[in-house]
């Protein structure tokens, strides 16, 4: 995502115009917490923090990551008035030397899409920096198609080239999104032992 494309999301926010947020946790994200243990958890890309306070009421550690200000600062006021501490971090989801892990969850719901390809590399190499071996991560992805001038979203084969060196796959489904296909996608971050190879 370059730099004129975050200041048209931040201006959104602003404007309130974000048919994304829906202030409605996804019932894939319930189904995994109802069979969790509490632990550590990543939210990339977090929004206005509506998933990372869903965690937080479960008993997670949440650390939630967004480049807008402005969701941040709404995440904030959600959080407090849910009474729940979550730590939300204003900061690119590619570039975050300064967090340290290990989490034992990282969930992304329609930031990676968003990314660049070379953002993508990055974003890949830090999901598996932070998460624990045996740790869980949850994306949920759009298909490529047109918006704007742009192609957005990304191909189940994409990912899986992303994410196969340091995650094996363990669930994935198709749906679709307004028309437009889409996926869930679970994956487990490999031991050291297995880092080098790819699940079958």
């Amino acid at each position: 995502m370059g730099i004129l494309e975050r200041l048209r999301f931040e201006w959104r926010y602003w404007r309130g115009d974000t048919p994304w947020d829906t202030n409605v946790t996804p019932p894939e994200v319930l189904e995994f917490l109802a069979a969790a243990r509490p632990g550590r958890a990543l939210d990339l890309g977090c929004g206005t923090g509506t998933n990372a306070i869903a965690l937080a009421r479960r008993g997670w550690r949440v650390t939630a990551v967004d480049f807008s200000v402005k969701a941040v600062r709404t995440a904030h006021r959600k959080a407090r008035a849910a009474g729940v501490e979550v730590e939300f971090r204003c900061a690119d989801v590619t570039r975050l030397e300064g967090l340290g892990g290990p989490f034992d969850y990282a969930l992304d719901i329609g930031c990676l899409l968003g990314l660049r390809p070379e953002q993508r590399l990055r974003y890949a190499e830090t999901v598996a920096r932070l998460l624990r071996p045996g740790g869980d991560y949850m994306l949920y992805a759009w298909f490529p198609r047109r918006v704007g001038r742009r192609i957005r979203g990304i191909a189940p084969e994409e990912v899986e080239a992303l994410l196969g060196r340091h995650f094996e796959r363990t669930r994935l489904e198709l749906g679709k999104e307004r028309g437009h296909p889409s996926a869930w996608y679970w994956y487990r971050r490999r031991k050291p032992s297995a880092a080098g190879g790819r699940h079958p």
